[in-house]
């Protein structure tokens, strides 16, 4: 009865306090365009236009309701067909590409299948592509990666990453004030 009365009461009550103390309330981090949302900075999200970066690919179809890795490993015949199929569709989009030159998160799943995080490397070897595109020089797009590049916490740890919604709703505005300036 005790253990009941207190994770059904209790602790509940203890982590809704938590999350209302949070600047989202507990509600998650929402990103917004012009007043309206576009999506949520901690769930990865499927760009597959050329004129965006792409995202990490995601076994739950990017459902958040869904989580979850595809618990398919290495050796698995139809996980290994799944890789190649994304590494041949890569260098379809990105032409003179090789093949060794893919980052390994670009083709493979992450395990929760939500990853909203791409590394500086893989935002920057789909510059080329988003350039010709858009007609814009890849010195901009790669500062628009650089700057939207998070580093390190107090430059130790963790890895450096790129959240791709906040740098394509970047690549986007770019265009918007390239376009004003001509």
């Amino acid at each position: 009865m005790v253990t009941i009365i207190f994770f059904c009461g209790i602790y509940t009550v203890l982590i809704l306090g938590i999350a209302q103390a949070a600047p989202a309330k507990g509600n998650g981090v929402t990103v917004s365009v012009n007043g309206k949302v576009v999506g949520y900075a901690l769930e990865g999200q499927s760009f597959t236009q050329d004129k965006y970066f792409y995202s990490r690919p995601s076994a739950a179809g990017y459902n958040g309701a869904g989580s979850a890795g595809s618990n398919k490993g290495p050796s698995n015949p139809d996980y290994l067909q799944q890789v190649k199929d994304r590494i041949d569709s890569f260098m379809v989009h990105n032409p003179g590409v090789k093949r060794e030159q893919i980052p390994s998160e670009l083709v493979t799943a992450s395990g929760s299948g939500l990853d909203p995080d791409i590394s500086p490397e893989a935002a920057k070897i789909q510059v080329k592509r988003i350039a010709v595109v858009r007609s814009i020089t890849e010195d901009k797009i790669v500062a628009l990666v650089d700057a939207n590049t998070e580093k390190p916490l107090l430059g130790l740890l963790g890895t450096a990453k790129v959240n791709v919604l906040r740098l394509n709703i970047a690549l986007d505005e770019l265009k918007q004030h390239t376009a004003f300036s001509k």
